[in-house]
């Protein structure tokens, strides 16, 4: 029937387990918004913003007495970090360019993982899909959290504080070890190559990803302590600009294609 589970466009089911810990994300922030900025901006602010990594940075800016303007630069800061997520979506886009940019609208960072189909390929059906339980799920949580505030009181009470680490830290593991989380598609897909052209198993595994998440992670703890928020995690997307470079072993399989 049309309204079970697989019936549902990819990108809506690969989102539904993301809904509670968004809600939960979302909650956080009305719960320490609510306070300072009002029940009514917090949620606006969660509803034409949209991300939590630039909403935190903005409140913790205020919180430590800064002004509007410099709050806004933090949320700014934060949010360059679609840009390159923007250029890796773009070969992948079809369409008018209003279609396009609608669709870029609707991008997050959920949406960007569950999109992505490896080999710089991305699904943007699914990346459209999995923006709406994202979207309510965040905007509906901030009101929970700006309704409970006075009951609920300090997030860390309730071990909220570390929900947003989490989150970003579940939506990283399925791209640094695909061989243990997503076994079944990607290995069947490896293996349907290499028996294609004729090659044996990988001599080597690509730990490239695995090395720009300990870069990024390390730049991002050593600018904490001196950086203003948002300022870290910008710098950190710099390692990323280690991808520009092939691997080896995909160019020396393209050189032993190209001798053939």
């Amino acid at each position: 029937m049309w309204w079970t589970p697989r019936a549902w466009p990819e990108g809506l089911r690969a989102s539904m387990p993301l809904a509670l810990p968004i809600a939960a994300v979302g909650m956080s922030f009305g719960l320490l918004a609510g306070p300072l900025l009002g029940a009514i901006p917090s949620i606006l602010m969660s509803a034409v913003v949209w991300s939590g990594t630039a909403q935190f940075a903005a409140l913790s800016i205020l919180t430590s007495g800064g002004g509007t303007a410099l709050a806004a630069g933090a949320g700014l800061l934060a949010n360059t970090r679609f840009l390159p997520m923007g250029f890796a979506l773009a070969p992948s886009m079809k369409g008018r360019p209003l279609r396009r940019l609608l669709t870029g609208a609707l991008l997050a960072d959920a949406s960007f993982v569950i999109g992505h189909r490896g080999g710089g390929r991305f699904d943007i059906s699914a990346v459209a899909w999995a923006a709406p339980v994202q979207y309510v799920t965040w905007v509906g949580g901030t009101v929970v959290g700006v309704a409970g505030a006075t009951a609920i009181g300090d997030p860390s009470r309730w071990g909220l504080d570390v929900l947003f680490p989490v989150f970003y830290l579940s939506l990283l593991l399925p791209d640094l070890f695909p061989e243990h989380i997503q076994a079944g598609g990607r290995r069947a897909r490896r293996q349907a190559d290499r028996a294609s052209s004729g090659r044996g198993p990988a001599s080597s595994r690509n730990l490239r990803p695995i090395i720009v998440a300990v870069l990024a992670a390390a730049i991002t703890l050593a600018l904490t302590p001196i950086a203003p928020p948002g300022v870290p995690v910008l710098v950190a997307a710099a390692a990323a600009l280690i991808g520009l470079r092939p691997p080896r072993q995909s160019m020396t399989q393209a050189g032993v294609g190209d001798d053939a």
